[in-house]
């Protein structure tokens, strides 16, 4: 077929939405890349529920055919996925002029939408999830389906509303609105449970956005390449001396799925040895097939003796382990190897449906248990935590430094019981990389992942913008304070090297970390070669959701706010509200994603230039106010950091004020509530 001919066909199914005529059934087999097998939650009148919840996006003479189906997918998968109605043209980001649309910031969504389900980017693309083993874009086909063809035939002053991957509908607006708001997960908060999710989800009522999954922000692992290698290199910095190299170096870790997967790469980055223990074979091969990780090993033998060699020569090299990191825990023990820095990035915010696996099954014994058995999988998850813990104690006796990296590890060790808790019995022993590093070193001082993408899909553009950010990034440098000059100079090398590194998937799209001055400043001088034809097409803005602002998170991104805030979800929410009337194009809102159902609230924003003045005002307005709002929050919580950022963001935009704590003389309030004659 001609590729002109291609395109049309393409457009015309976008734009019809659910097919005019039923399409034939078509036999699902289960693969490498399918979904865990959801738990049977649901009792008999709750899954005639489901059944109808399903049946309602078809018209009744369908129901006949499909009802038993749909019925079968529950049964089987534990989610009703239509499976039947999964388009069939291959979903990848095409570029942007390929896409039927009446403006051109819906067609820069439908871009995104589909990188995030490119089976070449997204964890389970038949199951519309990204990664994180839960974090989908819709709950099923039909709801994609519906939801391209409003975004194909809508216009400027429309807006699409997206509830929990359902689209409710376009509704009259302006066209300084946002052209999509999504939702995902918003429960009344007592129903904010691991199985509460299980529940409705399956019900096919609500869904887990993950942070850029349900948000259409997913990048790959380019996304979480970049913050792995900042904390790592941070963390090398907390326990090296001044000049010591990272060099044969060890950083020992888990996970090489979703967001996991960049972990060998921004070891590489860092510049030390990086071991990675995934327990999934495919999982690990693919990494290695993308470049992703330099060795696989299955043999705990051969991982032992490789290491040593490595140390030896003081390598730079990512490792891959395909088997539990427990046992490699337990038996660098043994083996005498000394660990410089210690992690873990299984999705244990997914503990009971594949975030995790114990050490004393074998892959596929546990996905069996997980539907099976899924009391008994629980146990086997708890006693391999506590089995983990027990080891990376004695590990961190001998002077590593191990860090939860925000998947809620120390969190779930602290609930299997784990040795786990500091002397005071309310504190981890150990620390959230955001504590003693993204929090004080970046979040405070306005820096996080700011990223974009080229919707032409011309590698020349990405090369371009490349150019744009590096000399933007290096101006800024020459006038920065003192206290900013290590994140400047961490910036410039990653986009430096950015090519050379491959780390693009999926998307022409780049990440970096940059303040609210360096976010505007790079995305006026995109707006501005986008005007003058240097860039071809129009560029996407966005960030993760993991950033200064966009998330209320006190096990990770708000762990470093010490007022009694860091429980409360105020920030997050003005975050997307405000974003959205200063002129994002979309924004969303989540429960969920990184640490877990009911453990967060995270929003995030896309922002297409497309060299217009109202391009130009907007970035300059909804960036601003998108990094300002954390750093406000976080100066009021008295961190210091943030305190030095916001006054200096004083000085420099006056129409900002914000409310400045009077901070109390500590030694003042020593005894004022001890009894009387202590």
């Amino acid at each position: 077929m001609e590729e002109g001919v291609a395109t049309a066909d393409f457009r015309e199914k976008l734009i019809q939405g659910i097919p005019e005529q039923l399409p034939p059934k078509r036999q699902h087999l289960r693969g490498p890349q399918s979904a865990p097998i959801r738990k049977d939650i649901l009792g008999k009148q709750e899954k005639i529920l489901a059944l109808k919840n399903a049946l309602r996006y078809f018209p009744p003479s369908w129901h006949q055919e499909l009802a038993p189906e749909f019925a079968e997918e529950l049964k089987n998968y534990g989610r009703i996925y239509m499976y039947r109605f999964k388009p069939d043209y291959k979903i990848f980001a095409r570029p942007i002029e390929d896409y039927p649309a009446k403006c051109r910031e819906a067609a820069a969504i439908m871009l995104m939408i589909q990188n995030n389900l490119d089976p070449a980017v997204a964890q389970h693309p038949d199951e519309l999830i990204t990664y994180g083993g839960n974090g989908a874009v819709f709950q099923n086909w039909a709801q994609y389906l519906l939801c391209m063809r409003y975004l194909a035939t809508m216009s400027s002053e429309q807006t699409l509303h997206m509830y929990s991957g359902h689209p409710m509908g376009l509704f009259p607006s302006s066209e300084g609105a946002p052209r999509v708001v999504v939702t995902n997960g918003m429960m009344i908060p007592n129903y904010s449970k691991p199985d509460d999710w299980e529940r409705f989800n399956a019900l096919g009522v609500t869904q887990y956005g993950q942070m850029t999954a349900g948000s259409y922000m997913y990048i790959g692992p380019q996304g979480i390449v970049h913050g792995t290698a900042i904390t790592v290199m941070n963390a090398f910095r907390k326990v090296l001396q001044k000049d010591e190299a990272t060099k044969g170096k060890i950083f020992l870790t888990a996970g090489l799925g979703g967001m996991s997967g960049a972990q060998p790469k921004a070891g590489n980055i860092a510049g030390c040895i990086t071991v990675c223990a995934e327990v999934n074979p495919v999982a690990a091969r693919k990494r290695y097939e993308q470049g992703w990780v330099d060795e696989l090993i299955e043999d705990m033998n051969s991982l032992i003796a490789r290491t040593k060699r490595a140390m030896e020569a003081q390598e730079t090299i990512s490792l891959a382990y395909i088997g539990n990191v427990v046992e490699v825990w337990e038996q660098f023990l043994e083996a005498d190897i000394y660990v410089h820095l210690g992690s873990d990035q299984t999705s244990l915010h997914n503990p009971w449906a594949g975030g995790y696996y114990p050490v004393d099954c074998s892959f596929e014994e546990s996905n069996s248990l997980m539907a099976e058995n899924p009391e008994l999988f629980k146990e086997k998850v708890r006693q391999s935590l506590r089995r983990q813990v027990e080891a990376i104690n004695r590990h961190t006796e001998k002077g590593t430094y191990f860090f939860d990296y925000g998947n809620a590890f120390l969190l779930e060790a602290s609930r299997a019981g784990a040795d786990i808790m500091a002397a005071n019995g309310l504190d981890f022993k150990y620390p959230s990389y955001v504590q003693d590093i993204l929090g004080p070193m970046c979040f405070d001082y306005g820096f996080g992942p700011f990223r974009w993408v080229c919707t032409s899909g011309d590698a020349r553009d990405l090369e371009k913008t490349d150019a744009i950010a590096l000399s933007v990034m290096k101006s800024i440098r020459e006038d920065a304070p003192e206290v900013i000059q290590q994140q400047m100079q961490d910036n410039i090398k990653w986009i430096s090297e950015a090519a050379q590194n491959k780390l693009v998937v999926g998307s022409q799209a780049r990440i970096l970390y940059a303040d609210a001055e360096g976010r505007q400043k790079i995305g006026a001088a995109f707006n501005k070669a986008i005007k003058d034809g240097h860039i071809s097409a129009p560029v996407v803005l966005g960030r993760d959701h993991h950033d200064v602002s966009g998330t209320d998170s006190p096990f990770r991104e708000t762990s470093n706010i010490y007022d009694g805030s860091k429980f409360t979800a105020d920030m997050a929410i003005h975050n997307v509200i405000g974003d959205s009337f200063r002129g994002a194009s979309w924004v969303s809102i989540h429960n969920g994603g990184g640490v877990g159902w009911g453990e967060v609230i995270n929003g995030g924003f896309g922002l297409v230039l497309d060299g217009s003045e109202a391009a130009d005002h907007r970035l300059k307005q909804m960036l601003f106010y998108d990094v300002n709002n954390g750093i406000a929050r976080r100066s009021w919580a008295r961190n210091q950091e943030a305190l030095f950022a916001i006054k200096r963001e004083m000085e420099r935009s006056p129409e900002l004020q914000v409310t400045l704590p009077h901070l109390a003389d500590e030694s003042m309030l020593e005894g004022l509530f001890d009894p009387k004659g202590d």
